[in-house]
């Protein structure tokens, strides 16, 4: 198990059965990197990842 699994699980139990817009999770993206700017890199490839889940890489 990774470090970073145990804030994805907690993530998961807190706030599993709320829904959200990806507007919403966009906002506290953004929110985050106001305040952690040494973050910016991770959270910027994160979002990257996920806005192109579904296009098809040719690699």
């Amino acid at each position: 198990m990774y470090f970073t699994d145990r804030g994805i699980e907690e993530l998961a139990e807190r706030r599993g059965e709320e829904t959200v817009t990806l507007d919403w999770l966009a906002e506290r993206m953004k929110e985050f990197v106001d305040i952690h700017p040494d973050f910016e890199i991770p959270v910027e490839r994160l979002a990257t990842w996920l806005a192109r889940l579904d296009d098809d890489f040719e690699e």
